[in-house]
């Protein structure tokens, strides 16, 4: 059962245990705010007014993790809770294995759920190095539990064989950078959920990550397939931002961007129309 009323609600999730090559997305949450809140910009979203500050966008501050099954579980809990109340949750990551815990907590709640997922991994791998539940694993472990109904990955460019395996297994809808340049975009409706790894973007717009990947999206691209989407967002995390690989705060920037308008497209959605938000 869907909560009544979604309102946003930023969640930090310090964690980069999960991640292979380098670590440093457990800064994210403190960067990204700095950068949401800093006097250099302004509140507004661009298409739905003001949508962060007092009434807008609640702040839960960052969870307590320590340890992969522990933050796990932390994450699962403290999200449920939420989204079971009339909260939609921005998760602030993190490396991207935070999702897999989240959309056990909201994946229940929302029959036909869609996840949109950006990046330039499918991260479907089975394991990672040993690990089931690195962060290039989390959405094998969500279509394993059929915690969503479809999943819908945009921006893809570095699929290996196994991975290609996974998506056939999986029955996903990918639009890899190749079918994007032709033209291809999501069509997606119903409740849907977004995953916003901030590697999908070319590393001229993001800097900040720890796998730069070239060939990828622009922020106006993620921008227009955000604005088009027909179902109401229940809720999204922006993950993989690395501060120590950033330049100038460009990266901290651009996520702050996507929040304001992940924000302002939950309050003004939809979801927001049916139950009356203004």
């Amino acid at each position: 059962m869907c909560p009544p009323v979604a309102l946003p609600v930023l969640v930090g999730l310090p964690y980069d245990a999960s991640s292979s090559f380098l670590r440093g997305a457990a800064g994210a949450p403190a960067a990204i705010r700095a950068a949401l809140n800093s006097p250099a910009g302004n509140a507004w979203s661009e298409r739905h007014g003001p949508s962060i500050g007092a009434d807008l966008l609640d702040d839960a501050g960052d969870l307590a993790l320590d340890g992969p099954a522990q933050s796990r579980d932390t994450i699962e809990r403290e999200v449920r809770l939420l989204a079971a109340s009339r909260w939609s949750p921005i998760l602030l990551g993190g490396d991207h294995s935070v999702t897999y815990p989240v959309l056990r907590a909201i994946g229940p709640l929302h029959k036909g759920l869609t996840v949109l997922h950006f990046d330039a991994h499918s991260d479907l791998y089975d394991e990672f190095e040993g690990d089931r539940y690195s962060h290039a694993c989390p959405f094998a472990r969500v279509m394993e539990e059929q915690l969503v109904s479809h999943l819908v990955q945009v921006g893809i460019r570095t699929l290996t064989g196994p991975q290609q395996e996974q998506a056939k297994r999986f029955g996903v809808e990918m639009i890899d950078m190749r079918a994007w340049a032709d033209g291809a975009r999501p069509s997606v409706g119903g409740p849907v959920y977004v995953s916003l790894d901030l590697d999908v973007l070319d590393p001229a717009f993001a800097p900040g990550v720890s796998h730069r990947e070239p060939g990828g999206l622009s922020v106006r691209d993620v921008l227009s397939v955000l604005f088009a989407l027909n179902g109401p967002i229940v809720g999204a995390d922006i993950v993989e931002y690395n501060p120590a690989k950033d330049w100038d705060g460009i990266t901290a920037q651009v996520a702050a961007k996507f929040v304001k308008e992940l924000a302002g497209l939950m309050r003004r959605g939809p979801l927001a129309r049916l139950t009356g938000l203004p």
